[in-house]
């Protein structure tokens, strides 16, 4: 069973009464900035066992009458039709999913902002499609200069050139589609406008990592910079934090590099900035609701292999550089991990050598190491599937959960009438075969109710998953990792 490490109860209340507090701070206007993702933070829940993907959002929730949510996109990210990694969608496709989600749930969402604006026509056509679905939109600008020109940053020629975004609420929530779209810039700009309107607004960021009571070479923050190693975000020492008080705080080189700038607007527009430091500027809770340190210790160690796994697959795809794996080794060395600390790989390579084929394998949440290999009916990862499902199940291995009757036919509509070269089935194909097999079969009913137990389970195939099987896994909520090797010398896979 997984070791519970964060308590998520606490969590909500203690961020919620944190966010108050810092609003009340500021006269009851409040800009945050808000990093990372707000809806489906698996990273989170997987370096922290027992925080939620939605805690933030549920947190938010918490104080709903006071929130206002603004999206920013940068236009040239629309230009450049730029993909989140993890969904696969553009940004501009997520800044719609984003709208959709927050309505969802009762948030209020007031407008997107464009930065960076040029006169892209691809952002101008986004800016109309949003504005005929009823959405707000303003524009702002690059500024000639930016960050270190400050007197041009704040000035009517900077930030006064900036559309004045309308709010109607205490606390407006800044987030994006992902990093470098201009939440910060957005919060300044804002600031500048409302203090040419009398109003004394404030600015605070809610990054959840790096965690900045927690030491610089915690696995969890290791892990966070495991997450971003393409980014070239470092963990580092909050240098004006340790000036001003005397401790040790962990903070990014972005905002430490960034604090002077910060200090100077601030200064620039309210006369004085009430941060002395860049940890004095974030909210985050998070690492005082860490109730079992050794629990996260190992999952984040475990994250880290993870996103070394990813890497390599990515290099292996021509989309990761060599230096991101040189990185990756090095915060390995650091969290004093190796491969062999994977318990899912060695059952997995071991399959693989003695069928002559691909196979995966998976730690269940007792312990047990359950293995799938490739047969003339099915993949290694629907196989691997449908004997962790026995298990956990307590299902002989030698009952058939889907008859060969049924596989068959779904066989011969892939090759014979979908074109598909390989007849085995794939992870989707097999589970919807055993969720039609349950209807009949009681045994294949008691298979498919074991399906939420697979959740945060570990997983390794000896080769490259393709998309569908992929995708399966990460909705099952199955972490899995592949070694970075295809299953054929095909130049195109899918």
């Amino acid at each position: 069973m997984k070791k519970i490490g964060f308590d998520n109860d606490k969590y909500l209340r203690m961020q919620s009464e944190h966010i108050r507090e810092r609003i009340a701070q500021f006269g009851g206007k409040l800009y945050l900035e808000f990093g990372g993702k707000l809806f489906d933070d698996y990273h989170a829940s997987r370096v922290l066992p027992g925080f939620q993907p939605d805690s933030k959002l549920r947190m938010l929730l918490q104080i709903k009458d006071q929130v206002e949510i603004v999206i920013v996109i940068n236009a040239g990210d629309i230009e450049k039709n730029k993909l989140r990694g993890d969904l696969g969608i553009t940004y501009d496709l997520d800044v719609l999913r984003l709208i959709d989600g927050f309505r969802s749930i009762g948030l209020y969402v007031g407008s997107v902002v464009m930065t960076r604006f040029q006169g892209q026509p691809v952002a101008e056509a986004f800016q109309e499609r949003l504005e005929s679905l009823g959405v707000k939109v303003y524009r702002h600008y690059p500024i000639e200069g930016y960050p270190s020109n400050i007197t041009k940053i704040v000035s009517d020629e900077g930030y006064g050139r900036n559309e004045y975004i309308e709010t109607s609420r205490e606390l407006v929530v800044v987030t994006a589609p992902g990093p470098g779209s201009g939440k910060m810039a957005t919060c300044l700009s804002q600031l500048y406008h409302e203090h040419k309107r009398g109003v004394q607004a404030g600015y605070a960021k809610f990054e959840t990592f790096p965690i900045w009571n927690l030491p610089l070479k915690h696995p969890v923050n290791l892990a966070y910079e495991a997450a971003t190693a393409d980014l070239d975000d470092v963990n580092m020492i909050d240098p004006f934090h340790l000036e001003a008080y005397g401790t040790t705080t962990v903070n990014y080189n972005r905002d430490v590099e960034i604090f002077p700038v910060v200090t100077a607007m601030f200064e620039k527009i309210m006369g004085t900035c009430p941060y002395k430091s860049p940890t004095d500027m974030g909210v985050n809770m998070a690492g005082n609701c860490i109730i079992d340190d050794e629990a996260v210790r190992e999952a984040s160690c475990q994250e880290i292999l993870r996103r070394y796994y990813t890497a390599l697959c990515g290099q292996r795809q021509g989309v990761v550089s060599e230096d991101v794996i040189y990185k990756l080794e090095l915060l390995m060395k650091k969290a004093e991990v190796t491969v062999h600390d994977r318990v899912v790989i060695a059952p997995a390579l071991q399959k693989a050598a003695l069928t002559g084929a691909p196979a995966a394998a998976m730690e269940l949440p007792d312990g047990t190491i359950v293995t799938g290999k490739t047969s003339d009916l099915l993949g290694a990862s629907a196989a691997l599937l449908l004997n962790a499902l026995k298990i956990l199940g307590g299902i002989s291995d030698d009952i058939h959960l889907i008859s060969p009757v049924i596989i068959e036919p779904i066989q011969h509509l892939k090759v014979s009438h979908l074109g598909n070269r390989n007849p085995r089935l794939h992870t989707d194909e097999v589970l919807i075969a055993l969720s039609i097999s349950a209807a009949t079969n009681p045994t294949a009913e008691l298979a498919m109710e074991q399906l939420a137990r697979l959740r945060g389970c570990e997983a390794h195939s000896s080769v490259i998953l393709s998309a569908v099987d992929e995708r399966v896994f990460r909705r099952l909520g199955i972490n899995i990792t592949c070694e970075p090797r295809y299953q054929t010398s095909k130049l195109y896979t899918v």
